[in-house]
């Protein structure tokens, strides 16, 4: 009997993260033409800490551009806030940040999390029902792995478990390198927003690193 041929693997797809959003009308200016600009999956919002309902307003201002333009609205922590914003779930940091958002979001939103330090870390939050497991963000002190350590852990969640895995970028060459490493995602966001050239140029040329990495990684693949 024939072996079925293994379909191929989709493209990655960016993930955005906004700057900490405290005054909203610029990034409401800007965000149709950057979702225009790119393969933009989701995109993570970052609130500037105030009121609840100041945050629920300004995440409002945003997210019927988000998902007009076919991408999910991901809060950063807050997992109160989402359904009253009307977003498609949170970003939470660690397995009982996540946990304890869980009762308020499952089965209808997405709960993703990042903050794994080791790969017991990463395999509980899978168990646990995590929709997305991060790697290679700055820790609270503003450290993060070495580049080969986030491809090595993206590639060894890719080839062993089931939920998507997000590599976190800060620069162009790593979005390519953890495209081709196995990730689902490359989440992106002050690399996008410092880039002198705008950030749709910057989002731009991503989104064609990730799309060549992924046919070289697909080209090697069937040899």
């Amino acid at each position: 009997m024939a072996t079925k041929p293994v379909p191929p693997r989709p493209a990655p797809r960016l993930y955005l993260a906004t700057p900490e959003v405290d005054e909203p009308a610029q990034l409401v200016a800007d965000l149709p033409g950057l979702l225009a600009a790119a393969d933009i999956a989701a995109v993570l919002v970052r609130l500037r800490e105030t009121d609840q309902r100041t945050m629920i307003s300004r995440v409002k201002a945003l997210v019927s551009i988000i998902q007009n333009a076919g991408a999910a609205v991901l809060i950063e922590g807050h997992a109160e806030l989402v359904a009253r914003a009307g977003a498609d779930g949170a970003h939470l940091i660690g397995i009982a940040a996540m946990e304890d958002a869980m009762p308020s979001l499952k089965p209808d939103r997405i709960v993703g999390v990042g903050g794994l330090a080791t790969r017991h870390d990463s395999m509980a939050a899978g168990e646990a029902g995590a929709d997305y497991v991060l790697f290679g963000e700055p820790d609270a002190s503003g450290q993060r792995p070495s580049v080969e350590a986030i491809a090595e852990r993206l590639q060894w969640w890719d080839e062993l478990f089931e939920p998507p895995c997000v590599g976190f970028a800060v620069s162009r060459e790593e979005a390519e390198e953890f495209a081709a490493a196995g990730a689902d995602f490359v989440l992106v966001g002050d690399v996008v927003w410092a880039d002198p050239r705008g950030a749709k140029a910057a989002l731009t040329e991503i989104g064609e690193a990730i799309a060549r990495a992924h046919a070289n990684t697909r080209a090697r693949a069937e040899g």
